[in-house]
């Protein structure tokens, strides 16, 4: 670095000090600042697991085995997989029993324990009383049936970092530009995780299992319209299908459909969290 001769020695010094000098306050600062911010970085901590149907609600039937039945077994072997091998992350489920719960309350089960993600366990049926058509389907909620989601995006007070949201936007009613374009922020990136998940599901499910697949579709499904969160729907096969009735009623069945979502969902972690 040029310096004239007549600079005063002290300014020579702080000058050919300089460069060091930013070095290392970068490095303080950039140290702060992963030191601080690495507590706040976001942290995937609650899984919803909901069993679709129960009680008095059976749903899809096969020769010998109801929907409700089946779709709890699994709902309960991945809420085991997840507490024995994913440590931090707390499980609800929506039933745990043979009970009917409605659809609403499952929603609202989900949303009061602040879930970071909502997973539907279902089996798929086709009108016939056996049928051929085979292998899983993933829904998400369909993005042209959006104002449910937003109605519960809005109830959700999780969504909003701070609790006097409605005082801080005080003068804005519900349908104010400033509590529209915080709702469709959250709707869109949850959409996009939803799509996220389900995509990771359906890899495991084609690649490791060799199971047939229908893929990713977006349907209008209530159980995941007032969900303020992602969520999925998983179709886990047919039970109307005598193959794939056996395969879904198998202790070895229903084993791979649950490595295939907890390996999935564990996928799903590392990506929200930066791992």
């Amino acid at each position: 670095m040029f310096m004239p001769a007549s600079f005063p020695k002290k300014y020579k010094i702080f000058i050919s000090l300089f460069p060091l000098l930013c070095v290392m306050f970068t490095a303080r600062c950039f140290g702060q600042q992963s030191a601080t911010a690495s507590p706040n970085r976001f942290k995937f901590k609650t899984v919803i697991i909901d069993a679709g149907h129960g009680g008095k609600d059976p749903g899809s039937h096969g020769t010998y085995s109801k929907e409700k039945n089946v779709s709890l077994s699994i709902a309960k072997k991945l809420r085991d997989a997840i507490n024995d091998e994913m440590s931090g992350i707390k499980v609800v489920m929506t039933r745990s029993t043979d009970v009917f719960i409605e659809l609403h309350k499952r929603t609202d089960i989900a949303n009061d324990n602040h879930g970071n993600l909502f997973i539907s366990i279902h089996c798929n049926s086709s009108p016939q009383r056996k049928g051929s058509s085979r292998g899983t389907l993933l829904l998400v909620y369909g993005f042209h049936r959006s104002q449910e989601q937003r109605e519960a995006l809005r109830e959700n007070a999780s969504i909003f970092i701070e609790k006097d949201y409605k005082e801080k936007y005080n003068g804005y009613g519900d349908d104010a530009a400033v509590n529209t374009i915080v709702l469709n922020a959250f709707q869109q990136k949850y959409r996009k995780q939803s799509i996220q998940f389900g995509d990771l599901v359906d890899n495991q499910f084609r690649k490791t299992n060799g199971r047939h697949s229908l893929g990713v579709k977006e349907q209008g499904v209530l159980v995941l319209a007032q969900s303020g969160m992602p969520a999925v729907l998983v179709e886990t096969g047919f039970i109307n299908n005598p193959s794939d009735e056996a395969y879904l009623n198998s202790t070895s069945g229903q084993n791979e459909i649950v490595r295939s979502i907890l390996t999935a969902l564990k996928q799903y972690r590392n990506n929200l969290e930066g791992n």
